[in-house]
């Protein structure tokens, strides 16, 4: 069940990813809160889970999306990896 969870929390910070690549511009506070649960999902890289760095780098770039324009890249690419994430974790 907690996998699951966290699998939800990475298919919503992908949908803010691909919401900013095509131009929707999400609520700040959706932008925060996925931004924060990442982080805070990241920190499950102190027990050596390697996937984590995909969290705290996502996490930042959506931190530097509400302040600067992200190239696309640069959006697209965390979004692809937590979509999969999210995807597996409903496996």
């Amino acid at each position: 069940m907690l996998v699951k969870i966290l699998g939800a929390i990475d298919l919503m910070a992908a949908f803010a990813f691909l919401m900013l690549v095509f131009g929707i511009q999400p609520w700040m506070q959706f932008i925060l809160f996925c931004a924060g649960l990442l982080f805070l999902k990241g920190m499950f890289i102190l027990t050596g889970d390697v996937l984590s760095w995909i969290d705290v780098f996502s996490s930042i770039i959506l931190f530097f999306s509400l302040l600067f324009a992200i190239p696309t890249l640069l959006l697209w690419m965390p979004a692809f990896f937590l979509l999969a994430k999210g995807f597996v974790s409903f496996l």
